[in-house]
């Protein structure tokens, strides 16, 4: 009798640290646990270890596009300590969907002179819509803390009048030099 006894309070011990260390690797490790059950359910997160090599933000599609209807739209990925790409020309008055991910850690994109502010998150695509009003320089600083360079991750759209937007190539399009 005094076996059984010993034997399932062995087995309720087992089954709570099993409980336990579940819940731990869940609240540490949110994004590897979760990763499989969306993937089940088909919807799909992107990685953040192979952003630039599969998917939307693989390297060659970053930067501004312009997509068959005639949106355009921005991809970026921020990563410790930088936006990729540093760079991008956009067309002045003219609205923009722009996309950003994280590849590490938690970013805050902010568009000085205007409201816009997008976060990057590791494993999910941020979204929204902005119109720069006019044509400049719009530099963008990371406002969320990532660590010690963070203080240098700093990133930029120039947004140039919409003829001249219409002429750049995808290459000139993710350059500072303004043409």
């Amino acid at each position: 009798m005094d076996t059984a006894v010993a034997r399932n309070r062995n087995i309720r011990y087992l089954l709570t640290a099993i409980l336990v260390g579940l819940v731990w690797l869940f609240l540490r490790f949110p994004n590897m646990l979760d990763r499989p059950i969306l993937k089940f359910l088909g919807r799909n997160r992107p990685d953040p270890k192979t952003l630039h090599l599969e998917g939307e933000f693989v390297e060659s599609n970053l930067g501004t596009t312009q997509d068959l209807d005639g949106s355009i739209t921005v991809r970026l990925i921020a990563e410790q300590y930088m936006f990729v790409p540093h760079c991008v020309l956009v067309p002045a008055n003219t609205p923009l969907r722009v996309r950003i991910t994280s590849a590490d850690v938690v970013h805050m994109l902010d568009v000085q002179g205007t409201k816009y502010t997008l976060k990057a998150l590791p494993g999910v695509i941020n979204q929204t819509q902005i119109t720069l009003p006019k044509p400049g320089q719009y530099p963008m600083p990371c406002r969320e803390f990532c660590g010690a360079g963070h203080f240098a991750m700093r990133s930029e759209i120039i947004a140039v009048p919409r003829e001249q937007f219409r002429k750049l190539t995808h290459d000139e399009r993710v350059s500072c030099e303004t043409p």
